[in-house]
Order: C-alpha cells, then structure tokens, then sequence
C-alpha cells in the first residue's frame, strides 16, 4: 500500500476501533436512566450482558469468515450494521428493543474488532505490525479513561439517546474512508462451514456467560449450577468436534507452535490477571482507604494510563529492533511484581502509593497487550491468519469474563462472612461506612483489606504463569518481508516470519 493510503486506512480502523470500544464503557453511566425511562430495572444488566454475549460468540466465527471471503467484506458489512444497531438503540421504546439491538451492536462490533487486527496484518510486514496494532489497540485504554465521562455528559445534557447516536456521525466517516482506504483483500475460496463447531460454541458461551452472571445470585445459585454443568459439556462436544472437523472453527492444530500456544495464554492472562480486577479498584480504595468516589476513580486511570503508554512505546520498539520475546518477559514480570505489593500494602497509606503500583501493573500489561496478537498473527499460516486473530482475543474476552465473576463472588461472600452482626452486607455502601464511627470504619478498612488481599495475590501467581509463558516464546525476531504467500506450516521452531 502507498503510504497515504496506508495512513488513511489506521486513521479508519482506528475510529471504529474507538467507537467499539466506547460501546463497553460509555453506556455504563448512562444505564441507570435508560432503565429508569423504559421501566425496567430488573432487566438493566441484560444491556451490558447481552452486547457481550453477542460479540463472545462471535468472535471464532466471523474469523473464519473472514478467512474465507476476505476481511474487507465482513468489516464493511459490520460496520453498516453497527450503525444501524446503535440508531435502533436510541429510537428503543421499551428494554426488549433495546437488548436486541445491543446485540447485534455486540455481533457487529466482534467483527469491526477483530477485522481491523486482521486487515492490518494482511497489509503491513510482520515488523510493520507492532505498532499499528499498538495505535488501533490504544483505542482499548482511551475508552475506559473517557467513556464513563462522557457518557455521563452526553446523558445530563443531551439524553440517553445520544449515547448511541453519536456512533452515526463517526461511523460514517470511517465508513467513507474505509470503502476509499481497505483494499480487496482476497479470501482463501470456498471452505467448509464447521457449523458443529459453531453451534456447540454458542451452546457452551451462552451457559458460561449465563452462569457467571448468576453466580453471586442466591436465588438463582441452582440454575448458575446447572448453566456450569451445560456449559462444560458443550465445551467438552466443541473440543472433541475441532479435533475432527475438516475446517475447523479454532484451528487447535496450531497450538502445536510453541509461538501461537504461548502467546495465545499471554493473551488469557491480561483478561484474567487485570481486567478481571479493574471494576473492583474504586470499590476498594472507599472501603479500604476511606476516600471518595471520585478519588477512588484515580487509581483505575492510573492503571490504563499506565497501560496506554506501554502499549504504544513496545509497538514502536519492536517495530524498529523487531525483538519482542523480552518487553513479554519484561511485562509479566512487572505485573506480577506489582500486584504482590498490592497484596501485602498496609492500610492508610497514602493514594498515591497504590496509584503508582498498579501503574507499574498497568505498564507491565501494556508492555505485551497488542504485541501479543501481533506475535501470533505472524506465526500462523495466512489462511488461519483471521481465525488465530479470533482466538487470542476470544481467550482474553473469556478470561476477563469468568475471573470478574469469581473475583466478585470471592469479594461478597468474604465481606458478608466477617462484617459484624451490625453491619448488613446488602445495604453496606461507601456512604454509610464514612458516616460511621471510626471503630467501624477502621473495621471494615481491615475486612476489605483482608479479602482483597488474596485476590491480589492470586492475581500475581497468574501474572507469574505469564512470565513462564514469556521465557517460552521462542526467541525470534520479527521479519520486514512482505507474505506474500502463506505461511508454512507450524512448528515449534524460533519464529523468524
């Protein structure tokens, strides 16, 4: 590609990455509002649940479309139909409406997610790539810093609505520029749909999901069971049915390259290891240090600023020297080093201590976030290239999902177990532990600090699996030759594409 149009084409990707991922964080302020115009409370969760849901399930197939006809087309044709989702959003006269056009805002946003990943790698040089997915995945941390903000924003002055319709505007104009800037990028001909595959993924991703919704619902403790129970025995039919598909959904021949199995558990591990964490942060810096719910915001934007940065120096980096097996071992480390402080940090220090550790978390993670994808994108084979793109972020997506479940799960039943006979964990807020005496105060500050603890911990020994999967990426460096054929066959060979 020339070197404006390549420019032209980031520029595109990297608006309708931002707009996929504001989705996550911007309607999270705006979700009690929404529910309270539409009249259903109960069923606010299913606007954040059902978007997941749908881009979760999606995510293996639309890789193995894309494979087949080309990233171009299904990228145009989701973006088209995000912005048609995100305009039926803002027109929904009742929660049932609104869901189902957050699901298919979901459905549409798996595909412009993991086709932009997939159209860079098919344009740029594996040297190349690095740091364009560093930009495009810098969209990610921008969101959670911004979203909740201007949700709220848009929300106070301008209605609910317009949370959604201000997808349009953008939306269009990445569109414009992506018909002039994605070039026809051939698929690899007609191929067997692996529909079992497909079936029994969705069986398996709606009961998981399902299931850690439910978990921490005592009246639905029976069915989260039950959900657990179906979801493990589709993921069991799914496996036994990739192993013998002709074309299978997740290529798990693959996993044979040491690069690609490496890599694809690093990628597990930053949904497992922070953002599994990051929604309890604000929780337990009221609770635990006493302040506010605005100073407790700080150290979450410290985490993903600090994550910010990292992703976008390592993408320039590697993209330069075309090493990357140390910013892994480097990353892991730091995170790991950092979430063991959290754990055993006293109560009462100051803010800033806490912000600066899990900023050191957060560059730690970003220091292999995109660069990851990147790694395993040019160790698989060009036919696969969508396919394996899906896996890496279907493994992160899944991760993040099941551990927030557990974390929360951990997080309630320790609190209830050790709050005194005074104090109802049901009705416990922020407010009411700063309106107490201190006794309690100090109190709860020493339960929450108990209970986190071992959850940051645990979080440490998973960043710590992480670094044993960073020593095993082979010690390759990336190439700055065009493929322009595909990639040969896997092997557990230093990766030297």
């Amino acid at each position: 590609m020339s070197p404006w149009r390549l420019r032209l084409l980031i520029v595109s990707l990297l608006t309708v990455a931002i707009l996929g991922a504001l989705d996550h964080t911007i309607v999270a302020t705006s979700l009690a509002t929404v529910a309270g115009e539409l009249g259903a409370l109960a069923q606010m969760g299913w606007v954040v649940v059902g978007y997941t849901l749908a881009s979760t399930v999606l995510l293996p197939i639309l890789g193995k479309l894309g494979d087949a006809v080309g990233p171009r087309a299904v990228f145009l044709v989701s973006l088209v139909l995000f912005l048609v989702a995100s305009l039926a959003c803002g027109f929904a006269h009742d929660m049932l409406q609104l869901v189902g056009a957050r699901v298919v805002q979901g459905m549409s946003s798996a595909g412009l997610q993991l086709m932009s990943q997939t159209i860079v790698a098919r344009v740029t040089t594996p040297l190349e790539r690095p740091r364009y997915l560093a930009i495009i995945g810098a969209a990610f941390p921008v969101a959670i810093l911004v979203g909740p903000l201007l949700g709220g924003l848009i929300t106070d002055y301008w209605g609910w609505q317009w949370v959604f319709w201000v997808n349009i505007p953008f939306g269009v104009a990445a569109l414009v520029l992506a018909l002039i800037a994605v070039p026809r990028l051939p698929g690899f001909g007609r191929r067997r749909f692996d529909t079992g595959g497909a079936v029994t993924f969705a069986i398996a991703m709606v009961a998981l999901v399902l299931a850690v919704t439910w978990v921490g619902d005592p009246a639905r403790a029976a069915a989260s069971v039950v959900s657990f129970v179906v979801a493990a025995m589709a993921f069991a039919a799914f496996f036994l049915l990739e192993m013998r598909a002709v074309e299978p959904l997740i290529p798990l021949r693959l996993f044979a390259n040491r690069t690609i199995a490496a890599g694809t558990a690093l990628s597990a591990i930053i949904g497992i290891g922070l953002f599994s964490i990051t929604a309890y942060l604000p929780t337990y810096f009221q609770m635990a240090y006493r302040t506010s719910a605005t100073m407790s915001g700080l150290v979450p934007i410290a985490t993903v600023f600090g994550m910010l940065v990292s992703n976008l120096a390592t993408g320039w980096l590697v993209s330069r020297t075309g090493h990357y097996r140390v910013y892994c071992i480097v990353g892991t480390s730091l995170s790991a080093a950092g979430l063991f402080a959290m754990s055993v940090l006293p109560v009462g220090l100051p803010l800033w201590v806490p912000m600066a550790v899990m900023a050191v978390v957060g560059v730690g993670t970003g220091a292999f976030m995109s660069l990851v994808i990147a790694v395993v994108q040019s160790a698989a084979p060009r036919r696969d290239m969508g396919s394996m793109t899906a896996t890496v972020n279907l493994v992160r997506q899944v991760g993040s999902t099941v551990a927030t479940a557990i974390i929360g799960g951990v997080i309630g039943l320790g609190v209830a177990a050790l709050l005194p006979s005074t104090l109802d964990a049901a009705t416990l807020t922020p407010r009411v532990v700063h309106d107490a005496s201190v006794d309690v105060q100090t109190q709860v500050a020493g339960i929450y600090s108990g209970v986190f603890a071992p959850v940051f911990a645990a979080l440490a020994v998973t960043y710590a699996a992480g670094i044993v999967a960073a020593v095993l990426l082979p010690a390759g460096r990336l190439s700055d030759e065009s493929e322009s054929e595909p990639a040969p066959a896997p092997s557990s060979e230093p990766l030297t594409a």
